[in-house]
């Protein structure tokens, strides 16, 4: 007998090319070769010593089991404080909801918000998740065209003409954003939520990378639309990748149908991860000198990739990534970080991973590793391009 068809929605659900790349990367790692990793959004740096303190005696405690749905009372009430702290907006802790990192906090986000066929507006270039967890759950994405005219940053007025074009059901935003490394401003993000709201469209801010910033805190969209939903995370700001453990802000009335999902999907994220991740907003000072380390990195990248004659890109406001122009090289830019990867070493992320449409001319490089690998990278490519 034939076997059955798969699912017609799995052949729109592409690759993640930043992982793909890691892959190659390790592999060319195993046969021997030296690799300087620029590819992957993630802190070389540990998770801070009173999130392993947390967590090591959450372990000798012995009983590992099951949370609320929710989360843990104790975890949401710490973020909620977060908000009071660092924004000056007051969020209950019921509205919030611990997730098994921001990847499941979209998932859940995306099912509560949307029916299938939905239209939701997105950056492009923009993180390649979204589009891709969209085809999976048969939502349409619209990318909206962002480059230096527009700031790099989704306008209201764009918004407009694709909701004219035909309705949306959300719009959805990141600041600092991925791959540009662009914040909007306050100004930017309210006539956004202004829209939103006029429209009647769901307003979604993607805000892991707040805490990365150089010049300027982020905003939160919750200072200028109380309904909009965040989606956070431990993983960038805290060095918590691997912990698997984010956050959503809802409206009052999502929190029970996002917590039925989340006790069908997930039961719970892991009480090991809800404890530490608790314990993360006590290490601000540990983590302040790894973001001085990022910093320093972004400075030293942005003038020698300059120099070395990669093009222009946008302004890095915030995150741990510089997306250059590698137009005078290549209008194929997975096949150059391939070539790049083979011949020089040097792992990053084709732009295409980010923008279908216009990323073959884009490389993403991520500056979250040490001051001495973005020597290598620079003093590699200097050779090789020249």
């Amino acid at each position: 007998m034939p076997l059955p068809h798969l699912p017609a929605r799995l052949a729109r659900v592409s690759s993640f090319l930043a992982m793909d790349v890691l892959s190659a990367a390790k592999a060319k790692e195993r046969a021997g070769g030296d690799v300087v990793h620029m590819e992957v959004g993630q802190p070389s740096a540990p998770a801070p010593r009173r999130v392993r303190e947390a967590a090591r005696a959450a372990l000798e405690a012995g009983q590992i089991g099951y949370t609320e749905a929710l989360g843990l009372p104790s975890l949401r009430e710490r973020i909620a404080r977060h908000y009071r702290d660092a924004y000056g907006v007051d969020v209950a802790p019921e509205r919030i909801v611990a997730t098994t990192g921001s990847s499941a906090g979209f998932v859940l986000a995306f099912l509560a918000l949307f029916e299938p066929g939905a239209r939701v507006a997105i950056t492009a270039p923009g993180y390649p998740a979204y589009r891709n967890i969209f085809a999976a759950l048969d939502i349409e994405p619209v990318d909206i065209a962002v480059d230096a005219a527009s700031g790099w940053v989704m306008t209201a007025e764009a918004v407009e003409r694709a909701h004219r074009e035909a309705p949306l059901a959300g719009v959805l935003v990141m600041s600092p954003a991925n791959p540009s490394g662009t914040m909007m401003g306050r100004q930017a993000l309210a006539q956004l939520a202004e829209t939103c709201r006029r429209l009647g469209v769901w307003f979604i801010s993607d805000e892991i990378y707040h805490g990365l910033t150089y010049d300027a805190p982020a905003e939160t969209a919750l200072a200028v639309h109380d309904d909009a939903v965040i989606v956070n995370s431990f993983s960038k700001y805290y060095c918590m990748t691997g912990w698997r453990i984010g956050w959503l802000v809802v409206p009052e009335r999502l929190v029970r149908p996002i917590e039925t999902l989340a006790q069908n999907l997930y039961i719970s994220p892991p009480y090991l991860s809800q404890v530490a991740a608790e314990a993360a907003f006590d290490a601000v000072e540990e983590l302040e000198e790894i973001k001085a380390g990022y910093a320093a990195n972004r400075a030293f990248l942005l003038e020698e990739m300059t120099a070395i004659g990669l093009g222009e890109g946008p302004p890095v406001d915030g995150a741990f990534y510089i997306y250059r122009d590698v137009g005078r090289f290549t209008n194929d830019s997975l096949a150059f970080c391939r070539r790049m990867l083979e011949e020089t070493g040097v792992a990053a992320t084709p732009g295409l991973d980010f923008d279908p449409d216009r990323g073959a001319r884009f490389v993403r490089f991520s500056f979250a590793g040490s001051m001495e690998d973005c020597r290598q990278t620079v003093a590699r490519l200097r050779a090789w391009l020249r």
